[in-house]
């Protein structure tokens, strides 16, 4: 049995923060796979179901962000798992805005929501890391984190949420390198161990020439659950 959270803060008032793409990941998973409904327990919204033959709870505790791991801390009791048996999805403010990156254990990088899970359930777990940006000043940092996506931010967000929930198969095996490049290409980059090495005869291009050619994302969806949940997050909202 595999146990995925995904960390946020409950409440409409928080639906659609930065802070709360790791409980967007576990909805594109929940919509797109074939789980049961939500319900509550463990201190927490859970759904289960299986992918690729494994058994999988999906958690969105309810404990607000800076107690998580009270809530993955009494699911792993209850289920008898090692911190191995937990993926944490969450929001990373040093990764570039639709970066990705997944390891097992590590710091906390000052994430309250992760010194929470370290101090309940162990460090070994494995964590992926979804990219918000940083807004270049440290007095600036709660207001981006605890503010809500941007209509813009929605050709990069849609299509990582889609990777993720599309390729969840490769997050309960282990496949960690595909889903990085499954993720990275989705998101119109392109994984940075395929990147070929600059030639030094090559004139770089200027910041202003790259900034005014990005890559095309993929086509957003105009229907389904991750087109509704899109909707409630982007629909009404203001740049």
């Amino acid at each position: 049995m595999l146990i995925i959270a995904g960390l946020g803060n409950p409440g409409p008032k928080y639906a659609g923060n930065r802070h709360n793409i790791g409980f967007m990941a576990v909805d594109a998973i929940q919509g797109r796979q074939g789980f049961s409904s939500w319900s509550k327990k463990f201190k927490s919204e859970i759904s289960e179901g299986e992918i690729d033959g494994e058994r999988v709870l999906l958690m969105k505790p309810q404990t607000f962000m800076n107690l998580s791991g009270e809530a993955l801390g009494d699911a792993m009791r209850f289920y008898k798992l090692a911190p191995k048996d937990i993926v944490v999805i969450y929001d990373e403010l040093d990764l570039p805005a639709g970066k990705a990156r997944i390891k097992t254990g590590g710091g906390h990088g000052g994430h309250n929501g992760i010194k929470s899970i370290d101090a309940h359930c162990g460090r070994e777990y494995r964590r992926l890391r979804l990219g918000i940006g940083h807004p270049g000043a440290k007095d600036l940092v709660h207001a981006h984190v605890l503010g809500d996506f941007a209509k813009a931010d929605r050709a990069w967000v849609s299509p990582l949420l889609e990777a993720i929930a599309d390729n969840a198969g490769m997050l309960v095996k282990g496949e960690d390198s595909q889903l990085m490049n499954k993720i990275a290409l989705a998101t119109g980059g392109k994984p940075e161990m395929d990147k070929p090495p600059t030639p030094k005869k090559q004139t770089a291009q200027s910041h202003i020439h790259q900034a005014r050619a990005p890559v095309q994302p993929k086509k957003l969806p105009t229907t389904g659950p991750m087109a509704d949940m899109l909707k409630k997050l982007f629909g009404t909202k203001g740049e």
